[in-house]
């Protein structure tokens, strides 16, 4: 080495790794926070109880993850939890529900029970 150069510092290099995490960890608290917005619902239809469930003396809660256009309409379900003995009637139920219009397409997990009858 000679006595004029000098050891390149990996300080410059440390600071902007972490402003570019620390940015993108921002997006994606912002986005994810854009798309789990809460929206009230204005009309619900009840889970039908599957007969293999019944025959079963099955119970349980199951997750549906919607996605709800700006009208209020769910455009798309999928169950996200839960047995499966309960997805079809769990989605067929939720593609019903009307919500309050919004600005934006929105998506939300919403918890059925299923109790045994």
């Amino acid at each position: 080495m000679h006595a004029q150069e000098r050891p390149r510092s990996f300080i410059p290099h440390l600071v902007h790794l972490l402003c570019v995490v620390v940015l993108g960890l921002i997006f994606v608290a912002l986005t994810s926070s854009a798309q789990d917005v809460a929206r009230k619902v204005t009309a619900r239809t009840s889970p039908s109880y599957p007969e293999l469930a019944k025959k079963m003396h099955l119970s349980g809660k199951v997750k549906v993850e919607v996605s709800i256009n700006p009208a209020g309409s769910v455009i798309s379900a999928k169950l996200v939890g839960g047995n499966p003995v309960f997805e079809s009637s769990a989605v067929e139920a939720v593609k019903q529900w009307k919500f309050e219009p919004a600005t934006t397409v929105t998506k939300t997990v919403i918890v059925l029970e299923f109790a045994d009858q």
